[in-house]
């Protein structure tokens, strides 16, 4: 079964609000077996609408719209799907009913304008909307199906669930599911040179990298009759690639980085606090999103002047003065200073030039000394990002963390 997304609205073409509608509905598309080839935004225009209703159900059996439900006359996909299925809308006294009942609740006059929401075909399954105004519906003509869904996500994505997830199911052959593999400290050609031969035979499942803030990510996609046989054929695929990749590999799942380290700080009940120079205060915010982190994480300190790093972490002056504050020498003096201040079993730090300016030929833009204190023992790496300012900064902090994780399985 082939289906394909059209989210209707200018806003969208005009860049006003971010798509994430195409993104959600393909990948839960995908997840129940359906295929999707084609991907479109369209203005509220009603001759470009239909064009498009015309060559997406050329090559397709569902299209799926997003958006242009509402109530003002430029919310137009409801009537443009009924014209193109020469279907007559007629009132839908439920959805009426559902409509005036979300207007009293806030002590509102329900307008003639928001009753035409309560419109459809005779034939339509209408869709309840339970978090707004906006039914959605399934017309249906022949073999070919329109899905028409609200904009907002906070609407669309509880309509598709409990509506039209279940009922495209009913109808879908077989199972797609696909899970993704999670790598750092690997860069995506020296992944594909160490897994070439698997993905030259690759067929069912498939192996999709990508790249994306300084890791690459394997998705692993299977089709098959049931869940269980897809899983087992991803299962086999994931093992094969854990022998070749190692401990290069993070994660297995939908699962963050901080989250992989805050459940192993939390697991080994190691505290840790943070100093930091050239990211900001990234790594502690990113260590920060994980919600139990509060066991573990102690401290986290912006220090960005020389001052700050005599200070608060004790970093002697003779090492700023000889090596600099971008240096090894540093990065380790600031993770032991942070780690001896508040007493953490693990201090981690970060010194670097993210420009874009100060760089120099012996320290050029990019350059960003990393520290560990762990078990008494205190590391550091240098290493040279690429990108602007903030993609530095950001691979600084997935850099560090990775270390640090790695670190953490050497205590296993």
């Amino acid at each position: 079964m082939k289906a394909e997304i059209i989210t209707v609205g200018t806003e969208i073409l005009l860049g006003d609000i971010i798509n994430t509608n195409s993104q959600y509905l393909a990948k839960e598309l995908a997840s129940i077996g359906v295929d999707v080839y084609y991907q479109s935004s369209i203005g509220d225009n009603e001759e470009r609408l239909l064009k498009s209703f015309e060559e997406s159900l050329g090559r397709s059996d569902i299209v799926i719209t997003t958006g242009g439900l509402g109530p003002t006359s430029d919310d137009i996909t409801k009537e443009v799907a009924c014209k193109f299925f020469n279907q007559t809308p007629v009132l839908h006294k439920p959805s009426l009913q559902n409509i005036e009942k979300y207007f009293k609740k806030m002590n509102i006059e329900i307008s003639d304008s928001n009753k035409k929401q309560a419109y459809f075909p005779e034939n339509a399954m209408v869709l309840e909307n339970k978090n707004g105004t906006a039914p959605g519906a399934i017309l249906k003509n022949n073999n070919k199906i329109i899905i028409i869904l609200p904009g907002p996500p906070k609407e669309m994505k509880p309509m598709f669930e409990e509506f039209v997830k279940p009922y495209l199911q009913d109808k879908t052959k077989g199972v797609l599911m696909s899970k993704n593999i999670k790598i750092l400290g690997m860069g995506e050609s020296l992944v594909e040179k160490n897994l070439i031969d698997i993905i030259k035979e690759q067929n069912n499942p498939t192996i999709a990298p990508y790249v994306k803030e300084g890791e690459v990510s394997l998705r692993i996609t299977a089709k098959a009759k049931t869940k269980n046989e897809a899983s087992s054929l991803i299962e086999t695929f994931v093992d094969k690639i854990k022998e070749r990749l190692g401990n290069c590999i993070y994660a297995v799942g939908d699962i963050n980085l901080e989250d992989v380290i805050a459940n192993m700080l939390i697991d080994k009940n190691m505290t840790i606090s943070v100093a930091e120079s050239c990211t900001g205060g990234m790594v502690s915010s990113t260590l920060i999103n994980y919600p139990g982190i509060s066991k573990v994480f102690v401290e986290g300190c912006v220090t960005y002047s020389n001052e700050a790093k005599i200070e608060r972490l004790g970093v002697k002056k003779e090492t700023l003065d000889k090596y600099g504050a971008v240096s090894e020498e540093t990065a380790k003096e600031m993770a032991y200073g942070i780690a001896s201040k508040f007493n953490t079993n693990i201090g981690i730090s970060t010194t670097g030039i993210a420009g874009p300016d100060g760089g120099s030929e012996k320290k050029p833009v990019g350059l960003v000394y990393m520290g560990i204190y762990i078990n008494g023992k205190t590391y550091a790496i240098g290493q040279i990002f690429n990108g602007d300012r903030q993609m530095i900064r950001l691979r600084a902090t997935k850099t560090i963390l990775n270390e640090l994780r790695l670190k953490l399985l050497e205590l296993s």
